[in-house]
């Protein structure tokens, strides 16, 4: 599967590179909107904007949020509707998001909303955004302390993935993103695993195609089953347990919060040891996932306190049905295997791999 070579293609929706750019510039001035916004976070501001408004060429009007998964809720949006109301946008106008999962999951369930729907692109500049956030359609913001519980799948006009943003990324925000790329590899492809996983111990990566072809494996998932009724729950791999730890520790009192990626890293750990219990995942494979996974991300301390926590979050992952756990586990690595039910013997079991 690891063929393809789409740096400086276009894939449906998805842009990348130069021509990129030139087909968004050109769209935008085919489609005369009435206005057009740009969404920011106080980092993107910084860091990205100058970036996006040396490649962009139409006049537009800025919208800034603060940075962050603790402001990724129904008030910032109140905020930015707000501004979009004032500045009497339409329902053609187009609102452009430069910036992470954050921006394009908020700012994306802005547009969707807004007048009941006006045209979105997302510009993502984290690694996190480029591979799984910016593309699929999935919109959102978190609520009641739960991620991504209020929102919309609803596709974006375009995005655009230029890796020069990723330049002023930190070195955890890249982690971030790497670790759903290696997901990637787990759920769809055993080779792109095992490059990633050398590339990244080596530090020699070939950002570009690793990017691309994680886009093209989401993409191919996500045009079989755009709403997620089947196939489109593989992608949840690792998130199950993943999502309810960095939920916890979002909120933690003392311990720092870890980003998507870092949680969903351990979240994968986890769920590799349920697969080895429930599905027919090989010890050796168990431990080839771990042994990656350690490697690239510090180890994150789970107390007893923690764990009722984070397993009474469980109950409210959005795969559930009939108040059952439904996790995605590995038959292998490179195939992966939905609706799954496991024991919480099983969970204690995962945890307990994952320190060990």
């Amino acid at each position: 599967m690891f063929t393809k070579k789409l740096t400086d293609t276009v894939l449906d929706n998805v842009l990348f590179g130069r021509k990129g750019w030139e087909k968004l510039n050109n769209s935008i001035k085919e489609k005369s909107y009435t206005s057009i916004f740009v969404l920011v976070d106080s980092n993107t501001k910084s860091h990205c904007l100058g970036y996006f408004e040396s490649h962009f060429q139409h006049d537009f009007k800025l919208l800034t949020m603060e940075a962050g998964e603790p402001n990724k809720h129904l008030e910032t949006c109140s905020s930015i509707w707000a501004s979009l109301s004032d500045e009497k946008a339409d329902r053609n106008a187009l609102l452009i998001h430069v910036g992470g999962g954050v921006v394009t999951d908020l700012g994306g369930f802005v547009a969707c909303t807004y007048k009941r729907g006006i045209d979105f692109v997302n510009i993502p500049t984290s690694l996190l955004a480029m591979v799984d956030a910016s593309v699929g359609g999935k919109t959102g913001v978190d609520f009641q302390g739960l991620k991504n519980q209020i929102g919309i799948i609803r596709e974006p006009e375009f995005v655009v993935i230029d890796s020069n943003f990723l330049s002023t990324l930190p070195e955890n925000e890249f982690r971030s993103g790497y670790a759903e790329m290696l997901k990637h590899g787990l759920i769809a492809d055993a080779d792109y695993f095992e490059k990633l996983a050398s590339a990244a111990l080596s530090q020699n990566i070939p950002l570009d195609d690793f990017i691309a072809h994680s886009v093209h494996v989401k993409s191919e998932v996500v045009k079989e089953d755009p709403y997620e009724k089947g196939l489109r729950k593989i992608l949840n791999y690792g998130h199950t347990l993943g999502h309810a730890i960095e939920t916890h520790f979002l909120s933690h009192p003392t311990s720092d919060r870890l980003l998507h990626g870092e949680a969903i890293a351990i979240g994968m750990i986890m769920e590799a040891e349920l697969s080895f219990r429930t599905t027919s995942l090989s010890l050796t494979e168990r431990d080839r996932i771990k042994k990656v996974f350690t490697a690239m991300y510090s180890p994150v301390v789970i107390q007893e306190a923690d764990k009722v926590v984070i397993k009474s979050l469980l109950q409210h992952d959005k795969k559930n049905q009939s108040n059952q756990i439904r996790f995605v586990l590995l038959e292998k690595i490179g195939k992966a295997v939905v609706d799954q039910l496991v024991s919480d013997d099983d969970i204690e079991s995962a945890f307990a791999f994952y320190s060990a």
